[in-house]
């Protein structure tokens, strides 16, 4: 019964048609973490990740909502302990990259840094900046060893 919520019947039916759902996934991620550590999805961060989901996908303006549906599918998910948190969210991007180390192109430390500006709890910053630092470190090692393959 518990796959039936809307959740899980959206996530589905996005792996079965949305082209390249695994990247647009891999960037929602990336957001996802940017915003679940504030706790809350304020008025800031919803216009924000609108506008950022539009700069993405500028001609896809359904792609573009859909990407904006899913960030907020997993903040929920951080918010109400339901089963993640943004460690494990960090993990997936990093095992992510591991499978598929052309993702590190889809890291856009710049837009993610505009997320600071939405929250002015000092916690909420040092773990944004925490994870801007942690993608940092994912953009050079992933992207040393795409040189190294090429």
């Amino acid at each position: 019964m518990g796959f039936f919520k809307t959740g899980a019947i959206l996530s589905f039916f996005r792996e079965l048609f949305v082209y390249h759902h695994s990247s647009l996934e891999f960037r929602a991620k990336q957001l996802a973490a940017m915003i679940g550590a504030n706790k809350r999805v304020e008025e800031c961060e919803k216009e924000l990740l609108e506008e950022i989901a539009k700069e993405i996908y500028p001609n896809e303006p359904n792609r573009a909502d859909i990407l904006v549906h899913t960030v907020l599918e997993y903040v929920h998910k951080i918010i109400e302990l339901n089963g993640l948190d943004i460690d494990e969210l960090l993990i997936d991007i990093d095992k992510e990259l591991k499978e598929t180390p052309r993702f590190v192109k889809k890291i856009n430390i710049e837009m993610l840094k505009r997320f600071l500006e939405c929250d002015s709890d000092e916690d909420t910053k040092i773990l944004q900046i925490r994870i801007i630092e942690f993608l940092e470190n994912e953009i050079k090692e992933y992207s040393d060893k795409i040189k190294e393959e090429g």
